[in-house]
């Protein structure tokens, strides 16, 4: 190709926003010669690619956009370590259909047992299959709600934790909750009821959420939304960081 027909063309694919076609034509114009393919499989194997890559940066903006504190996969997590758990329901949760039907997983066990290791790594299926998720703690969430409200910003925020296909809280039960930021999660929590799947992890049963929000009758309404559609995970037993640990020791 002569200098100026590829200067206009670079600056059309640039302008297109087609980065991988522009990386890769020259490249592949090269191998579909060398192997006589026609035109169209040339065009075809272009935009494989830049689907390909499109994909890969959209999953990548996502993953960013969950502010996950660390990229966990299901396939890095030890099932053996927590018999309680049915690692069946896990790798089914992983498909993420429970997620299309707007409903709700939670993770009840003690600390240590790997409840935000698959919280992690069902926000990341989530996100490769093409869906917003976003993670947060309970205290973390309930100050930023607080925080919003003091500023003015309480229905802008509201809007934009609504709106996300998946919402993940951890470490509910960690911290008793102010009658406020209670107020303010349960709103939350209910705003989402039936339009947008919740996920949170506890390591108090049912019975002790009480402890958590201050009052029965907003727990008791609260325990009404979130398994009205359900999947709990029981992950009882000893701790998994602590045999994590202990393997890397003797390793």
């Amino acid at each position: 190709m002569t200098e100026a027909p590829q200067i206009l063309l670079n600056h059309q694919l640039k302008k297109l926003k087609l980065p991988t076609i522009l990386r890769e034509y020259d490249k592949q114009a090269r191998l579909c010669a060398a192997e006589a393919r026609d035109h169209v499989q040339f065009l075809a194997r272009l935009i494989e690619l830049e689907l390909i890559d499109r994909e890969r940066r959209m999953i990548e903006r996502r993953i960013k956009a969950a502010k996950f504190p660390a990229t966990k996969s299901l396939d890095s997590f030890g099932f053996t370590a927590i018999p309680s758990l049915n690692n069946m329901q896990v790798l089914e949760l992983a498909r993420c259909e429970w997620v299309d039907r707007c409903e709700n997983v939670i993770a009840l066990g003690p600390s240590g047992t790997g409840k935000t290791h698959v919280a992690l790594g069902l926000g990341l299926a989530a996100c490769q299959k093409g869906m917003a998720v976003r993670f947060t703690t309970a205290a973390a969430i309930v100050h930023e709600l607080m925080e919003a409200r003091g500023e003015r910003q309480l229905l802008r925020l509201q809007k934009q934790l609504v709106k996300q296909k998946l919402l993940i809280i951890g470490e509910l039960g960690f911290v008793p909750l102010s009658k406020t930021g209670a107020e303010l999660l349960f709103e939350l929590i209910s705003q989402r009821y039936e339009r947008g799947s919740i996920l949170i992890t506890s390591n108090l049963p049912f019975e002790e959420w009480t402890e958590t929000f201050g009052s029965e009758r907003l727990t008791g309404a609260l325990l009404d939304r979130l398994t009205h559609h359900v999947s709990i995970l029981e992950m009882n037993g000893d701790s998994y960081r602590l045999a994590q640990s202990k393997a890397r020791q003797n390793s």
